[in-house]
């Protein structure tokens, strides 16, 4: 059977047990069988279990028996699946994957956002990590016209709003910082190996951020946003950070609360909502985005 063929299985079979909870061989094969992809053959017991250490060894996801529940099986390790992880970007982007390439009759009304990368520095920068080697980068930031060189090492990647990010420690500066994968011009491999700080964890890091920028110099901090309307629902849907909590509501408005470092690309989602958010606390934050607002609205008092 094709490699395609086997992964389209895979995908199934982890989406169909997840879902499930727990599910048993006989069940799985009832909904196998009213697919298009068993072309009306059932999953024998030795290709399960075939299946089953496959989905382990490419995706990490361990499919367990419980055998005092009718031999029913389930995902040992769910936390895997967890809306951030990368096996559950990998099987959500197969996923999606698979379906267009069943709908090439409707392909052109399937629209799609580009997201700016050049793939061979995402494989070069991966394969540092991997090797844990120091690279040089060349790097040109926005207002400069020209490039700059640094060597850095290479901690960790970051998809955030349709843009890859590297977190890096720059060997000079002796500080982790943020660069765009779409800013980087160039990578080089050196043959320089470090170690990355034993008490370093990814997930950590930006767990109290709100995107890709950590403001060091920042407290964690209590921030109330109030929201009109249907943005309450829009929220609810697409939190802007993993600590939102729902803490009060009323006839026309719902109040949510995060815990956060606050950056300057936090302004960005709060501007966006114009008149259908407010912020209420800190209070500094609340009087930075009134001015920004009313900075924008001045562009236009001459038209």
């Amino acid at each position: 059977m094709r490699s395609y063929e086997l992964f389209k299985q895979y995908i199934w079979l982890v989406g169909t047990i997840s879902r499930a909870g727990k599910i048993s061989l006989e069940e799985i094969n009832r909904r196998w069988l009213g697919t298009e992809l068993s072309g009306g053959i059932e999953i024998a017991r030795t290709t399960f279990i075939r299946h089953k250490a496959a989905i382990q060894d490419i995706f990490g996801i361990e499919i367990e028996c419980d055998t005092h529940d009718g031999f029913s099986y389930y995902i040992a390790n769910q936390e895997v699946l967890q809306e951030n992880s990368i096996q559950n970007w990998m099987l959500s982007t197969i996923t999606v994957s698979n379906l267009l390439g069943d709908s090439r009759s409707v392909h052109d009304r399937i629209l799609l956002e580009s997201i700016p990368s050049n793939g061979d520095n995402i494989r070069l920068f991966i394969e540092a990590m991997k090797t844990s080697r120091r690279i040089t980068v060349t790097y040109r930031k926005y207002g400069f016209t020209e490039p700059s060189e640094h060597t850095v090492e290479p901690y960790c990647i970051k998809l955030f709003q349709r843009r890859w990010y590297a977190l890096v420690r720059h060997i000079t500066r002796d500080s982790l910082f943020t660069l765009s994968f779409d800013r980087i011009i160039d990578i080089r491999l050196t043959e320089e190996h470090f170690k990355i700080d034993k008490d370093f964890d990814a997930q950590s890091w930006f767990s109290d951020c709100y995107g890709v920028f950590r403001n060091q110099d920042a407290d964690l901090e209590r921030v109330v946003i109030r929201a009109y309307g249907r943005e309450a629902f829009y929220l609810r849907d697409l939190p802007f950070h993993h600590s939102q909590r729902e803490i009060a509501s009323g006839d026309d408005w719902t109040d949510f609360e995060y815990w956060l470092r606050i950056s300057n690309d936090f302004y960005t989602p709060l501007l966006s909502r114009g008149p259908n958010i407010k912020v209420l606390q800190p209070q500094w934050l609340a009087d930075e985005i009134r001015q920004q607002l009313l900075k924008a609205a001045g562009l236009y008092e001459d038209r």
